[in-house]
């Protein structure tokens, strides 16, 4: 049997408490006293007369209309005791007693409370003499600039002054001149640090945590203007770790277990304010009830029954039915309010746009208002909470303002940037050198360069990215080390012109803000700032669901060092012949290598998570790949500075080849000896896996080499004594003549047997017996053929002259001549011919021409890029298992004509293509790689085309790898097959997030995707 609800208040608060009651089966109305113009006769909510002043009479109230549950969002009634009367007469009501509820009513009562049980808060004392108030504002160590009065207050509760002089004024205008306040004044220590609030349900035993909410108390934006009540909320927080919702909800339980030990069984929702202070989690103060407006914004995400949720609280259930809450939605309230508030304002204003905010799908929650001849005018200072529900806090906040700028009554006050701060307290700078560095409004900083110790200096700047070792990082959902790594990227570069670094900042760019994967990130950063010695003055933060997906970033440092003129000769100073290198130990692989590991992972039979090759312990492979690089500054900038040394080079974005050859001047050429320094196993694997040359290894990796020095030969071992103080280093070569390196710039000697010697016994034995038996795989022979339609044509090309790379493009046939592909192949040296159809009586007659050329060139597999001709069946049955072509469609072949034309329409969230095998019949099963595309709300036909066009670049020269390899195969039956204990699980685990969303349904024949 449903029940009636009466629900006692006026507000923004009261409204929503309606509103979420009558969503709930078990009730058939809700009565709001007194109630607004939003809670009359607006369907099972209406509103009543009754005097909840006189809880005698709201009793009676209650049995005349069968009340079965009163829930009071009055602070002051609970105070004055109406839930122990309404419960004396036999009336369910949700909230605390009296005697629990003077923990938010009574100031100085919960400071004590909260002292008694050594729960953390501000320091304080409370007052009954102005003058006594005063003497300790002043006298204090701390800033002790918030006044509270001891009661509720009808207009203002809390002062928090400017200046100690300004409380004082405070203390005198409550204590003698506005009585109403009460005569009892707390005097409180202000707190510095982000400002939350933190509620629960409970049963008086058990606490059900709601998400965190933050209120803005300013009247206007950025903060500015009088304290209010509040001026509009967001929740949940996104900057807020989940180590400390751990430490809320223990102190929540802790409050809980006190009030019920002291007899104060606290029963319904306790509200906590809480400040996030560099010294831990302090509480501010208490509520008995939602606060107005955080009600407008955790209601809205509760999943469950709120009347259920109730009556499992009054029963003493709660434990057997805890609440759920929305993972992936943000709620964001606006606070619209009359002219003069918080001061004086004027009534009576018509509301008008109610309707519009409302067709936007917003729910519009009624505070001040009344009606007056039907209409809805204003009645109170608080008018109206705009609440919008999206999913992430940028478009919520959007949606929010879009509603309140459709709203209109005269003097309609609202912020614009309610919710910045969830943003911008991740952009909050975090300083980790003190003296140095100080904070301004906005993203900015100072740094004071005399502070430091410079007499004349030279700023140096760098900034650096990732690049694909951030996509490996978040295949791992591994973020702890990468901004570590960009630390070490930028400030190692800088140590070329033997610079210190002073201060770094970050960009940080993401399709969803994810606090866990941003505060990783942050912690890395700030402990490599701290080990390099400078301050990380700060970072920008953007949330751009258009251009990422959830679980995508990008990430960019910034860093500025500076270096006395007079010592600023690093890296102008020439190599000589007979110099020495020293290098130093790398801790793994950096920079553009990781786009050829990408590629050789692609055929491995190990993916991240596997145990890493060889002997590294209890470590898994991406742990092994996503080592953060070395960072020397600490230790070497004593060694550059000594004048001893004439350059330097970090080996990070470029193999050791190219890293050296940055040093070292036209007219002499270096030998490096592999067998002097230590290889880690790592490259030993990568070298086998992915088929490589010694030099195509030189190239691309580090090869255990992380930095070079140069240093004259009669100093090269007082240096080198020095750099083993901190790194580990070697004498690794010398500069020489260029007849000793038989013409190349740079001759790395006794490399294979270097890697050899690095790798564990079972990858020795295997890479000797290759190397000694078996020649290097060849690449197999590909032809691309076009019309000159194509994009393709340039990304097959490119890849396959990468290291790896299985195949290569031995030639290209056009059935057109004069087009753009031909060019293009001629620019790269690959011979190429022109087959035109027209010229050729028969299809059979055409075909069997390609055919003669692709057995002149020895040709292995065919790639069709753009090709317009349709092959022969017995073309196709002769090259059966070696055609490949991509398709504008996650399940190709499409027959329906233009798959983006048909994806828009359909609703579709994803599209994209696919590379598969060409066959004489049209199957799904022939697929070697998908490429998904997701389809946004504002694509044209045109936008959508060009971004399936760009991942058909990415996936064809990948499908190719794949066959090329012998990882992929066609079946006899014309199915794909994957080689044996190959099936690419690092590919897979990069594209589980991106597949898993095709929310479609099971593609028929004719289906277009």
């Amino acid at each position: 049997m449903a029940d009636r609800v009466l629900v006692i208040g006026s507000g923004g608060r009261e409204h929503a408490l309606a509103w979420k009651l009558a969503q709930s089966p078990h009730v058939k109305q809700v009565f709001v006293a007194p109630g607004n113009a939003g809670t009359a006769n607006s369907g099972k909510i209406s509103n009543s007369a009754v005097l909840v002043s006189n809880h005698t009479i709201v009793t009676q109230f209650c049995k005349d209309h069968n009340i079965g549950l009163v829930v009071v969002g009055q602070e002051t009634l609970l105070a004055a005791g109406i839930v122990d009367d309404l419960q004396a007469a036999g009336v369910r009501c949700f909230g605390p007693s009296a005697k629990a509820a003077q923990l938010a009513s009574n100031t100085s009562l919960s400071k004590a409370f909260l002292d008694r049980h050594g729960i953390p808060t501000a320091r304080w004392k409370a007052f009954t003499n102005p003058q006594e108030a005063c003497r300790f504002i002043i006298s204090t160590d701390f800033p002790a600039r918030v006044v509270r009065a001891r009661g509720p207050a009808a207009r203002k509760e809390v002062t928090i002054a400017a200046s100690k002089e300004e409380a004082c004024k405070a203390v005198q205008e409550i204590m003698q001149v506005e009585k109403m306040f009460g005569e009892i004044v707390v005097i409180e220590e202000l707190l510095q640090g982000e400002e939350l609030s933190c509620l629960c349900f409970t049963d008086g035993v058990t606490v059900a945590s709601m998400p965190l909410a933050q209120a803005h108390k300013r009247l206007l934006d950025g903060d500015q203007g009088p304290n209010t009540e509040g001026m509009g909320a967001y929740c949940p927080v996104p900057q807020v770790q989940h180590s400390s919702l751990k430490i809320n909800d223990a102190i929540l339980q802790h409050v809980i277990d006190s009030l019920r030990q002291e007899g104060a069984a606290y029963v319904g929702v306790l509200q906590m304010g809480l400040m996030l202070t560099k010294d831990g989690v302090k509480i501010l103060n208490f509520k008995c009830q939602f606060g107005d407006p955080q009600c407008q914004v955790i209601l809205p995400l509760l999943k469950n029954d709120f009347y259920e949720v109730i009556q499992a609280a009054i029963d003493g259930k709660l434990c057997s039915f805890m609440p759920a809450w929305s993972e992936n939605s943000t709620a964001v309230c606006v606070v619209m309010a009359s002219l003069g508030y918080p001061g004086d304002y004027d009534k009576g204003m018509e509301v008008t746009g109610l309707l519009q905010a409302k067709e936007l799908g917003l729910q519009v929650f009624h505070a001040g208002t009344t009606l007056k001849d039907g209409r809805v005018v204003t009645s109170g200072g608080r008018v109206l909470s705009i609440t919008a529900v999206k999913e992430d806090l940028i478009t919520a906040l959007g949606e929010a303002n879009r509603g309140a700028a459709a709203i209109r009554f005269k003097g309609a006050t609202y912020r614009r940037d309610i919710g910045h701060r969830g943003i911008r307290l991740l952009k909050q700078s975090l300083y980790v050198s003190k003296g140095t560095s100080r904070k301004v409004r906005g993203f900015a900083g100072f740094f004071d360069l005399k502070a430091s110790g410079y007499d004349d200096p030279i700023l140096v700047s760098q900034t650096k990215g990732l690049g694909p070792k951030l996509q490996i990082a978040q295949a791992c959902k591994r973020h702890d080390t990468i901004g570590q790594d960009l630390v070490a990227l930028c400030v190692n570069d800088i140590l070329a012109q033997g610079a210190e670094p002073l201060f770094f900042l970050i960009y940080f760019s993401c399709g969803k803000l994810d606090v866990k994967v941003t505060e990783a990130i942050k912690e890395g950063i700030a402990d490599a700032c701290r080990n390099a010695g400078c301050a990380f003055l700060g970072r920008e933060i953007a949330e751009v669901t258009s251009m990422y997906s959830s679980g995508e970033y990008d990430l960019a440092g910034f860093v500025v060092g500076a270096v006395e003129r007079g010592q600023m000769l690093l890296g102008l100073q020439q190599a000589d012949e007979e110099d020495v290198f020293i290098g130093l130990a790398s801790s793994g692989i950096h920079g553009r290598a990781f786009t050829i590991i990408r590629k050789i992972l692609l055929m491995s039979s190990l993916h991240y998570s596997s145990p890493a090759p060889g002997s590294c312990g209890d470590k898994t492979l991406g742990d092994v790949l996503l080592t953060p690089a070395k960072l020397y500054s600490p230790s070497l900038l004593p060694v550059l500075r000594s004048g001893h040394v004439k350059s330097f080079v970090f080996i990070a974005e470029e193999g050791l080849l190219e890293g050296i050859s940055r040093i070292l001047p036209d007219h002499v050429s270096a030998v490096l000896d592999a067998l002097t320094w230590k290889m880690p196993e790592i490259f030993c694997w990568l070298y086998k896996e992915g088929n490589l040359s010694e030099k195509e290894m030189a190239q691309t990796f580090n090869c255990g080499i992380g930095a070079v020095l140069v240093v004259q030969k009669e100093l090269a071992q007082h240096v080198l004594r020095d750099v083993q103080r901190h790194e580990e280093a070697w004498l690794i070569g010398k500069v020489v003549p260029p007849c000793h390196t038989g013409g190349s710039h740079i001759k790395v000697e006794n490399l294979l047997e270097a890697l050899q010697l690095s790798s564990p016994q079972h990858l020795l034995n295997n890479t000797v017996v290759e190397s000694q038996q078996q020649p290097r795989k060849n690449k197999v022979k590909v032809a691309v053929l076009v019309s000159g339609t194509g994009t393709n044509l340039a990304a097959l090309i490119n890849y396959t002259k990468e290291p790896g790379s299985c195949a290569q493009v031995v030639l290209v046939i056009s059935s057109k001549s004069g087009v753009e592909e031909l060019r293009n192949a001629a620019r790269a040296g690959i011979p190429t011919r022109v087959i035109d159809h027209k010229l050729y009586g028969s299809r059979s007659e055409f075909d069997s021409t390609i055919d003669r050329v692709l057995e002149e060139f020895a040709v292995e597999l065919i790639c069709l890029s753009g090709f317009m001709r349709i092959l022969s069946s017995p073309f196709l049955r002769k090259w059966k298992g070696k055609i490949l072509n991509a398709s504008p469609s996650l399940f190709p072949p499409v027959k329906a004509g233009n798959a983006h034309q048909h994806s828009l329409p359909t609703g579709f969230k994803v599209t994209g293509c696919a590379v598969h095998f060409v066959l004489v019949s049209v199957l799904f099963s022939n697929i070697i790689y998908q490429e998904p595309v997701s389809v946004k709300a504002d694509d044209t036909e045109e936008m959508l085309s060009e971004r399936v066009k760009e991942a058909e670049c990415r996936a064809f020269p990948i499908a190719l790898q794949l066959v090329a390899s012998g990882a992929v195969q066609l079946g006899a039956d014309g199915k794909t097959c994957w080689k044996q204990e190959r099936q690419s699980p690092c590919l897979q685990e990069e594209k589980n997030d991106c597949i898993s969303s095709l929310v479609m349904p099971e593609p028929q024949e004719n289906d277009v995707v």
